[in-house]
């Protein structure tokens, strides 16, 4: 999955990374989430971005601060955790680093907030 907005260092570091981690769609995100309740929802976007909307219920832990922050915010490592971005290629590393911490649980929303807003799911401001 090329993107001419990304270096090329940045995509291949994401494409190591995209085997161990596993991926779901932005329609198969939402059904989750209208499902159940206790799924962890997380933001990894910079806080300009989150702050231009973001998922509802959505918690914001930016690829900055999230290896730092998640076992404060999400102590069980067996919990459901749903990461998204702009577009679903920092999640993967942010995914790809909270498993190699003992998290066994984690999905990354391909297509990002850009897929969740095309397919009409709904936004928090």
């Amino acid at each position: 999955m090329q993107n001419t907005q990304h270096n090329d260092n940045f995509l291949n570091l994401v494409e190591e990374c995209r085997p161990f981690v596993k991926e779901i769609n932005v329609d198969t995100a939402h059904r989750k989430l209208i499902n159940n309740q206790n799924i962890k929802l997380i933001d990894v976007r910079e806080d300009y971005e989150w702050n231009q909307g973001h998922l509802p219920n959505a918690i914001h832990l930016s690829r900055g601060v999230i290896e730092r922050d998640i076992v404060k915010i999400i102590p069980d490592k067996n919990a459901e955790i749903i990461l998204y971005c702009a577009g679903g290629f920092r999640s993967i590393l942010a995914a790809y680093n909270i498993q190699k911490m003992g998290y066994t649980n984690v999905v990354s929303m391909s297509g990002g907030i850009k897929d969740w807003m095309l397919n009409q799911h709904p936004v928090t401001y």
